[in-house]
């Protein structure tokens, strides 16, 4: 029985570059949910104050127009969190599309033509990504529409 071949430098320098792809990947799919859950817990604070000073401007003796643009300003900084957080995501989608087509590429060349076919971003509907943008971008709607309606009309 004879042992398969040694790698030569080329095949082996494939195989890492392989592996470093693959682990790149995944961990772009991974830091997906480190900002989803970095950008929740800083709108959840956030928010907090802003209900807080909500519903105790009177006891802390905070005029009327001080809560009012005290609210105001959570709710930007909670958008331009917002804001950043989606950036960091679509960047993480263009680097994710362009390992994916290195991916392909190697694939292609080592394995056999068409052993990987490259991300289509017409299905850009199937990503999570895309449902996490806007989850992120509904929430900020709903935030500065609730404030419009209910907690600024509210303070007097």
């Amino acid at each position: 029985m004879t042992s398969p071949a040694p790698l030569d430098r080329a095949q082996a320098l494939e195989v890492e570059r392989y592996k470093f792809i693959l682990q790149q990947l995944h961990t772009v799919n991974e830091n997906v949910y480190r900002f989803l859950a970095i950008y929740q817990t800083l709108a959840t604070v956030l928010v907090g104050a802003a209900l807080a000073l909500f519903v105790r401007y009177e006891d802390w003796k905070v005029r009327p127009e001080i809560a009012q643009v005290g609210i105001v300003a959570i709710l930007a900084l909670v958008t331009v969190i917002a804001g950043f957080t989606v950036l960091l995501i679509v960047v993480g989608v263009f680097t994710w599309l362009d390992y994916r087509r290195e991916e392909c590429e190697l694939t292609e060349e080592a394995v056999r033509p068409g052993f990987r076919r490259a991300p289509d971003p017409r299905n850009f509907w199937r990503w999570y990504e895309t449902w996490i943008v806007g989850f992120i971008v509904v929430s900020i709607v709903v935030m500065w529409a609730l404030a419009a309606v209910v907690v600024l009309p509210a303070i007097s």
